[in-house]
């Protein structure tokens, strides 16, 4: 069996050890932030000159000029037309699910009306323009690209940018496919740092837009922290995560492939399960040492499995409940009789998946909630990505004359004690106008 550390809330040294488990490092090194440094000030002096450099310097391949890094949507909407029915169908499917989940979460304008006529309330609007990064190089994600520019189209965003790069200037079909389903309106076979500052900034043939979302490696984590404040930014997410609580009654093989599932897309992904059955902990060990074997990427789940793993033993599901919160996972399995009933004590985590038969696979692809979620117990404080981070509010105010002279002497009175008096003057004046016609 592979080496999976072996927890138990009744050690002295537990939460020592879970600490270290969990501790994560986001933040790149100096030199990784000095190469990424010097990629942006690059793209923002030298635009698409540069951005051909480095796709050749980084990619293989050199596009003549700026314009070959740019795709025509009709060799997009190729790629959709020629991939074989099963994965088309796939695709749509799984685009339904997408978007009629992203439908319930549109935020609208609301307003109301004070008793002397001022109006109150909140604007919504969409952002004019997003980016979506794509990875391209260890494997291609076309689920990405639905997770991420569904949401921006449902909440109506009028222009989505796509980079995703392209090693040895070879295209994926399939990430194609998803971008021409999700209705993405340009294509541009660029990525790491490089395509972040594009985004960011502009270049002669990228437009600079609003905000970038979507995973990458550490170059384009980097990026994408350098460049936050000149555009938003989803977030900047670490290693996958599950975390699965489990009552010893689900199928052992069930539990061992889905923390199976997680550990094999990096050597940095975390799988723990948690349990208060002691022997259903070796029964789950079993079934990892059994199937592990037959998997084609058994060595990076290995690896992953001895670095960061863990089977816990808790005393009871309340603590269990404990453990999990303090976890903050991006993933949770109430793998459980009742998983509602547990579910009701869970604050932090970035998806819930409830009961024996809703493996966290069903979520990554197609179950509708979004995929893009937060990571190194951040989601104790954010969320899942969804159409909301593609909306602005603005605050809607419309004072009436008799709103005007009664908020005044308020604005007036704190103005002044704070030494401004010229806002105080500002409200003082339209106060005074009580005897004049509504200006509102």
């Amino acid at each position: 069996m592979p080496d999976i550390h072996r927890l138990s809330t009744t050690e002295t040294d537990f939460n020592a050890r879970l600490e270290a488990l969990l501790a994560w490092e986001s933040v790149s090194d100096s030199a990784v932030q000095q190469r990424v440094a010097e990629i942006i000030e690059q793209i923002r002096t030298r635009g698409d000159a540069a951005l051909c450099e480095y796709t050749a310097r980084f990619d293989g391949w050199s596009p003549a000029d700026a314009a070959a890094l740019e795709l025509p949507l009709a060799r997009v909407q190729q790629a959709l037309n020629s991939i074989p029915r099963a994965q088309r169908e796939a695709l749509e499917g799984a685009a339904a699910r997408i978007r009629a989940y992203a439908e319930h979460q549109r935020v609208q304008s609301w307003e109301f009306t004070e008793a002397d006529g001022t109006r109150l309330g909140q604007q919504v609007t969409p952002l004019d323009r997003v980016g979506l990064y794509v990875p391209g190089g260890k494997a291609a994600y076309p689920s990405s690209v639905l997770m991420n520019a569904l949401p921006a189209k449902v909440a109506g965003v009028a222009e989505l940018i796509m980079v995703v790069p392209t090693p040895g200037g070879e295209l994926n079909e399939l990430v194609l496919a998803a971008a021409a389903l999700a209705g993405v309106d340009r294509v541009f076979a660029v990525g790491g740092a490089q395509a972040v500052a594009a985004l960011a900034y502009g270049t002669e043939r990228i437009p600079a837009v609003d905000k970038i979302v979507g995973p990458g490696n550490i170059y384009v984590a980097t990026a994408k922290r350098a460049v936050f404040g000149q555009v938003g930014i989803d977030m900047v997410a670490g290693p996958s995560e599950i975390l699965i609580l489990c009552d010893g009654e689900t199928d052992p093989d069930w539990i061992a492939m889905d923390l199976f599932s997680q550990a094999e897309h990096d050597e940095d992904a975390q799988s723990i399960l948690v349990s208060w059955e002691a022997t259903y902990l070796e029964r789950v060990a079993d079934s990892i040492d059994r199937l592990l074997p037959s998997l084609e990427r058994r060595d990076i789940i290995a690896a992953a499995l001895k670095a960061r793993g863990a089977l816990i033993l808790v005393r009871d599901p309340d603590e269990a409940v404990t453990v999990a919160n303090h976890i903050a996972p991006e993933h949770l399995e109430l793998s459980v009789a009742d998983p509602q009933a547990l579910a009701a004590k869970i604050r932090h985590a970035g998806a819930i998946f409830m009961g024996r038969y809703t493996a966290e696979a069903l979520g990554d692809y197609c179950a509708g909630p979004n995929h893009v979620l937060p990571t190194s117990r951040s989601a104790r404080f954010s969320s899942p990505l969804g159409v909301y981070d593609f909306q602005k509010r603005s605050s809607v105010i419309m004072a009436s004359a008799a709103g005007a002279a009664s908020l005044a002497t308020t604005a007036s009175t704190l103005a002044r004690g704070e030494g401004l008096t010229a806002h105080a003057r500002s409200a003082e004046l339209r106060g005074q106008r009580t005897d004049h016609e509504d200006l509102s």
